[in-house]
């Protein structure tokens, strides 16, 4: 074999893997969600720093995500339940919908000079309630259009173009909002861009429920809710990345941070985490080949926090972006490995429950990390709460995995090899002239 071939084999062993990008459904669906995360960034950047503009209090910067938080469980919850009885994709157009609607309500308040931290805090209520259903639907979406080997890699796909979109979304707010003020031009943006998703959503195929699971109420709910306190691998996937939210989520403090240290520039911090999971999720070819995924998973945590609490040290602002990123690159496979344990560990039935935990504990956990930061900041330092968090985040996350032992020890391939993943019909669905049978076999290369 020749230097040049074993480079080139080299860079395909560990180069993301790209399969999934064959099935036109999931390739729709990752357009329209990388271009609407560029969106959502606009807005996620643009309502703390609009906050902190108007009351200049950190602790109010923590209450946009203590708003966010009940409609989030609630619906993140009741929303995974529908999804197990309803057209899943009926279900992810309208809530899609219904954010964006809010997403116009949020420019309109602010092109109006209304200047209202209570109404744009009500507001981010409403937005987190669409959000929570949409997301639920979304994720219990993708192993219904891929294969099960699949399933890692189109979610590694799908985190790495979402955190492109971090990247992107809060450099371009950083601009708009720390030199114009910009914050009705980047709500407006965020409506925009999130018409690509919408265009998405509507071009997916019907996704009707298998009919075994029960009606969406309080029953079906607490059913859920049973099923993972009953399986130590996935309660144990839930919580260490609640341990990792709520202590080591530092982005409350980056506007008094940026303010006081560096002019104000907030839109480095604010993407530092996501170039890192970019930069991870372009190599992550080896991702799906590693079995011990409570171990991975473990260790991509512990990194993290590790990092988390270096950025709180350093006072140049390149250093903490540069620690942020690291962190933001454990991020991402820690997160490929949570929902993937989610996918292929729960049956069919359950998945849209599965997904609404996961999204309260994903989406649910930053917001508790924002009061956490922020109450912490306002009673010691910005500096103590940034790093003492990532610290805690360590040692809770090292002890729970070595106190519950099935999550150590894992094994993805066996998970898989046992699940009872129906997606051969959709599969079929999803790709015109695919018959079951064709989409049974698999689309490897070559």
């Amino acid at each position: 074999m020749t230097a040049w071939s074993a480079i080139t084999t080299r860079f395909k062993h560990h180069a993301v893997d790209t399969r999934p990008l064959r099935i036109a459904s999931f390739r729709r669906q990752l357009v329209g969600q990388g271009t609407s995360f560029v969106g959502a960034m606009l807005t996620q950047v643009a309502v703390p720093v609009q906050v902190y503009d108007l009351s200049n209090s950190s602790l109010q910067v923590g209450l946009v995500g203590l708003v966010g938080l009940l409609p989030l469980v609630f619906f993140g919850l009741y929303g995974g339940a529908i999804a197990d009885v309803m057209d899943r994709r009926t279900l992810y157009l309208i809530s899609s919908l219904g954010a964006w609607a809010v997403t116009l309500g949020l420019f309109a308040q602010t092109a109006a000079g209304i200047g209202s931290v209570p109404l744009i805090l009500a507001l981010v209520a409403v937005q987190s309630a669409f959000f929570a259903i949409a997301s639920a639907a979304r994720g219990a979406i993708i192993p219904r259009i891929v294969e099960p080997d699949l399933v890692p890699a189109a979610n590694t796909l799908s985190f790495t173009v979402g955190n492109l979109g971090q990247v992107l979304g809060p450099l371009i707010a950083g601009v708009l909002v720390t030199r114009h003020h910009g914050f009705d031009y980047a709500y407006a943006a965020d409506a925009l861009l999130f018409t690509v998703a919408l265009y998405a959503a509507l071009r997916l195929p019907s996704m009707p429920p298998d009919g075994t699971a029960p009606r969406a109420g309080f029953r079906s709910v607490v059913q859920g809710l049973s099923f993972i306190a009953g399986e130590p691998v996935l309660l144990m996937s839930f919580a260490v990345d609640i341990v990792a939210m709520v202590f080591a989520m530092p982005r409350a403090l980056y506007p008094e941070v940026a303010a006081e240290r560096w002019h104000g520039q907030v839109g480095p911090l604010y993407a530092a985490i996501a170039i890192g999971a970019v930069v991870a999720g372009l190599s992550s070819g080896w991702i799906g080949r590693i079995r011990r995924q409570g171990v991975a998973l473990t260790i991509a945590i512990s990194g993290w926090g590790l990092c988390v609490a270096a950025s709180g040290l350093a006072h140049q602002l390149w250093l903490v972006v540069m620690l942020l990123a690291v962190a933001g690159a454990a991020d991402l496979v820690s997160a490929v490995y949570r929902q993937t344990i989610l996918q292929t560990y729960a049956p069919d039935a359950m998945r849209g429950r599965m997904q609404g935990v996961f999204i309260v504990v994903v989406a649910g956990g930053p917001r508790l990390g924002d009061l956490r930061s922020g109450a912490t900041a306002s009673a010691t330092s910005v500096t103590f709460s940034w790093v003492a968090g990532g610290l805690v985040c360590v040692i809770a996350v090292a002890v729970a995995a070595l106190v519950v032992r099935p999550f150590w020890r894992y094994d993805a391939q066996a998970a898989i090899a046992g699940s009872d993943l129906p997606i051969a019909l959709m599969v079929a669905e999803a790709e015109p002239g695919l018959s079951a049978e064709q989409a049974t076999i698999g689309r490897n290369p070559g």
